[in-house]
Formats: C-alpha cells, structure tokens, sequence
C-alpha cells in the first residue's frame, strides 16, 4: 500500500484551528447531554468490544502458537 503523501502545512494550520475551536470540548458536551440509558448503553458496547478484541488477540496468539509447535 502506497504512503499518503503529506498534508500541506497551510492545511494543517487549518486542521489545528479548527481543533482548539471545539474539539477539547466536544466529548465532554456529548456525553453530558446523554441520558442515563443512554451512557449505560455506551458503556456496554464498549465492554462487548473490548471483550471482543481480547478474545480475537487470544485466538491469534493461540494460533501462532500452534503454528510454531509444528
């Protein structure tokens, strides 16, 4: 896969503005105005996710494993 080739600095300036404007707060602003439901719901995706990806890591690791004992 070819490498992107950088973003000018004149854009980048851009990007930063734009960032301090309201990205510090965005997160912050959204998960206030959520309701409790609402958090507990996120709060479970996250933890089915995260379970998710250590069990994929496991698999890999035990696959590997494998794949070296033989």
């Amino acid at each position: 896969m070819a490498k992107k080739p950088p973003l000018p600095p004149a854009a980048l300036d851009y990007f930063r503005q734009q960032g301090a404007k309201g990205g510090k707060k965005g997160g912050a602003l959204s998960w206030a105005t959520l309701t409790a439901e609402e958090r507990s719901q996120r709060a479970k995706k996250a933890s089915l996710a995260g379970v998710a990806a250590r069990r994929r890591k496991a698999a890999a690791r035990r696959k590997a494993a494998k794949a070296a004992g033989e």
